[in-house]
């Protein structure tokens, strides 16, 4: 007797809601309508005869029965990409799929793909910048580049290179924050802040052990990228990243407006889905990607400037 199964396409809608808390995220993780979602869990619950999602005005959350039904059906879709991944693949072209932070994508990723392309014509290269959590192997990702403290057990996680926090801002700026004794102020300084940063300005402040500086105040983006335009501009200053804001720093669009630099607890990391040893395009793709790190870490690090002449206050 074949096996009796729900709808599939409404099992993927279930998934991914549940995994995101959210018909809206999850909608446009399947590039459909949120009402599309709505209405295939709605179709799903029916055929289960069971509630899977209490639905609040500003809240969806799991019912007892949906989060007892979610682990089988979040291991279901692993073990079909999975599977999928695993199947003999004789193409000439091959894809490698990359999700990564839109900052790190564009100052770092990007302007080194054209080297790993001349060198492997036939291996394509995709990336996504998109904000959501991206699951291994459900996604169909092959790669994910993380900023975290350290590897999550139970995942194959590589070390890129780590940052280090030091504030930012034009050289015209500076020159407003000096004092009668040419020293710099930055408690007369607009603070730009990084709202999805996980290390700002207070994290610099604790670790340069500056205690009478208010970090609440400012101006707030939901990028890095934002806010080094900001800074670069005289808006204020913002917390540089190095080695990713060492090209400004080096061109003299951004100056450091305070010293020290403190290292950040956080480092890039790259997340490998299950099976990519076992794929050559996969292997050659992360074995350049982490020559990369390594050369530009070490760069990095000759080239980060030790002397500057201005006191924090």
């Amino acid at each position: 007797m074949p096996l009796r199964l729900p709808p599939l396409n409404s099992l993927r809608f279930f998934e991914a809601a549940a995994r995101h808390g959210s018909f809206k995220l999850a909608a446009a993780e399947l590039n459909v309508t949120p009402s599309a979602v709505s209405h295939g869990i709605v179709a799903l619950e029916e055929a289960l005869g069971v509630a899977l999602f209490a639905r609040e005005p500003r809240k969806l959350s799991l019912t007892p029965a949906g989060e007892q039904y979610f682990p089988y059906i979040a291991e279901a879709f692993s073990l079909i990409a999975l599977g999928t991944q695993r199947l003999p693949d004789n193409r000439t072209h091959r894809t490698v799929t990359v999700s990564c932070a839109p900052t790190l994508a564009m100052r770092w990723l990007v302007p080194r793909l054209f080297e790993f392309r001349a060198q492997w014509p036939n291996i394509d290269v995709s990336v996504d910048t998109s904000r959501r959590q991206v699951g291994f192997p459900v996604d169909g990702f092959d790669f994910g580049i993380r900023l975290s403290r350290g590897p999550v057990p139970g995942s194959d996680w590589s070390r890129l290179f780590g940052e280090r926090l030091v504030p930012v801002c034009s050289p015209a700026y500076r020159d407003t924050l000096r004092d009668a004794h040419g020293n710099i102020d930055l408690r007369r300084a607009t603070l730009i802040h990084v709202d999805t940063a996980s290390e700002d300005w207070q994290a610099w402040l604790d670790g340069a052990g500056v205690r009478d500086i208010d970090a609440a105040g400012g101006v707030r983006f939901d990028t890095i990228q934002l806010a080094l335009e900001a800074a670069t501009t005289g808006v204020g200053v913002a917390i540089g990243r190095r080695p990713l804001v060492n090209r400004e720093l080096d061109a003299g669009t951004l100056v450091e407006a305070s010293t020290p630099t403190v290292d950040a607890k956080t480092a890039y990391w790259l997340v490998s889905a299950e099976g990519t040893d076992e794929r050559p395009d996969l292997q050659a793709f992360k074995r350049w990607l982490l020559h990369e790190a390594r050369t530009f870490d070490d760069a990095g690090s000759m080239g980060e400037s030790t002397h500057f002449t201005t006191a924090t206050p």
